[in-house]
């Protein structure tokens, strides 16, 4: 199992990102997938997960209406559309194989928002 995340990087308040997690090793269209993400000195955070079919997403309050979880199974290719970023969604962000946090998970792409 591997899981890869791209797209992150240094922007500004209210700008947009878009993140990648290229998936391998398993038959990705059989799994929810997850985001989660980890600021320095605080728990990681479920941020947003999606069912095998992009029909059932679920958001942290912190980001839903602002953050959109999609999948392209084609592909094997999960993504994480972030709009209206704040500097609160600066951490290092990173996808994982299930519903939640475990034990196949990426490395992480790092978000910074700051003016």
């Amino acid at each position: 199992v591997q899981l890869v995340e791209s797209g992150g990087g240094l922007v500004q308040p209210g700008d947009s990102l878009t993140l990648s997690c290229a998936a391998s090793g398993f038959s990705f269209s059989i799994y929810a997938m997850s985001w989660h993400r980890q600021a320095p000195g605080k728990e990681r955070e479920l941020v947003a997960n999606i069912d095998t079919n992009n029909y059932l997403t679920n958001y942290a309050d912190s980001v839903k209406g602002r953050f959109t979880i999609s999948r392209d199974n084609a592909k094997n290719l999960l993504y994480l559309q972030m709009n209206s970023l704040k500097p609160e969604d600066t951490a290092l962000y990173y996808c994982a194989r299930g519903w939640t946090d475990g034990y196949y998970r990426g490395q992480g792409t790092q978000v910074t928002v700051s003016s």
